[in-house]
């Protein structure tokens, strides 16, 4: 099978090429909101939070938990979500990943983590939990929990996202990431021997980074071996320290045709075998400042590959060679 076959067409290896060829189906992922916070909002480090991250904690599409208090009631209401969308596999019915998204999702009580952990995996139509989290916030007893859970929900897989953004010490500062870079290496180090799938998430556009800035990124990712990306692009989002600094004009974000200019970069330098979970990102309609052409997602995804195509370029095409 050629890499197109393998990529269903597209020209890079997608999370829905991946889960059809491992799964023989697409999976449709369901965000959750445990009712967590982060070290960088309850003061542990700080008390505001990353400059671009909402009060939501990035889970502004998670299924409200005041609303819906129970990791098995959010999974119901997600269900029903996808169900009007008429999104059904006839064959088979449809199956969820389990995305547990806003804040940080192993930062709480041991107990707590495991038993959320447990009730998504519980569900017969849940193939797995995807857990957003901060590489500060990965410990012994967190990797402890995800391996008796392999072992206890053998058929099912359990994935840690790590939210890093950037390799480059000066931007992290400037964002209040509040960790060093040896910190995402050490957790790095250790989710991969303990065999969990890492998902690293950059994001795309951040103040006074360059192409170039961006690019040495990718290329240290892979590097790192990790096995998933979600390539975001910098969102504006109201209620944020972004909020103000791009209303007095001390930042910009980026256009359209420059977003995909340098994504597409990132992707010729993207190892062929790093699954990619996300190429754009979604900004909540009510929230997001800009930029507003992010909000058409169709149409940035299929400018993506028409540009990819008059190119005729794909992920890792210059993997082997230097970036100047």
């Amino acid at each position: 099978m050629s890499e197109q076959e393998h990529w269903l067409g597209k020209p890079y290896y997608s999370l829905d090429a991946y889960c059809r060829h491992t799964y023989g189906k697409k999976l449709y992922k369901i965000a959750l909101n445990a009712g967590l916070t982060c070290p960088n909002r309850d003061g542990t480090l700080d008390t505001r939070g990353c400059i671009f991250c909402s009060a939501g904690g990035s889970g502004d599409f998670a299924i409200d938990m005041k609303a819906v208090p129970t990791v098995a009631a959010q999974l119901a209401e997600g269900r029903k979500l996808f169900t009007c969308k008429n999104i059904h596999d006839e064959k088979a019915g449809s199956h969820y990943i389990a995305y547990f998204q806003a804040y940080t999702n192993t930062y709480g009580p041991i107990s707590y983590l495991r038993k959320i952990y447990e009730d998504a995996l519980a569900e017969d139509t849940v193939r797995g939990i995807s857990i957003a989290t901060r590489p500060d916030c990965i410990t012994e007893e967190i990797l402890t929990i995800l391996v008796d859970l392999k072992n206890k929900f053998s058929d099912k897989f359990v994935w840690i996202e790590l939210g890093l953004q950037t390799i480059h010490e000066k931007t992290a500062r400037y964002i209040r990431r509040g960790y060093e870079l040896s910190c995402f290496d050490n957790a790095v180090r250790l989710l991969q021997n303990a065999s969990i799938p890492i998902i690293t998430h950059v994001i795309i556009g951040l103040p006074g980074e360059s192409e170039c800035d961006i690019c040495h990124t990718i290329d240290y990712l892979n590097q790192t071996g990790i096995w998933g990306v979600k390539l975001q692009l910098l969102h504006i989002l109201k209620g944020t320290d972004l909020e103000t600094l791009y209303r007095s004009g001390s930042i910009s974000v980026l256009s359209k045709e420059a977003y995909l200019d340098i994504l597409i970069h990132c992707l010729e330098r993207l190892s062929p075998e790093t699954v990619v979970h996300r190429l754009t990102g979604d900004g909540a309609g009510d929230l997001l400042l800009a930029p507003l052409w992010s909000l058409n997602k169709r149409d940035v995804l299929n400018s993506l590959h028409h540009e990819m195509k008059i190119r005729q370029t794909f992920q890792g095409r210059l993997i082997n060679g230097g970036y100047e």
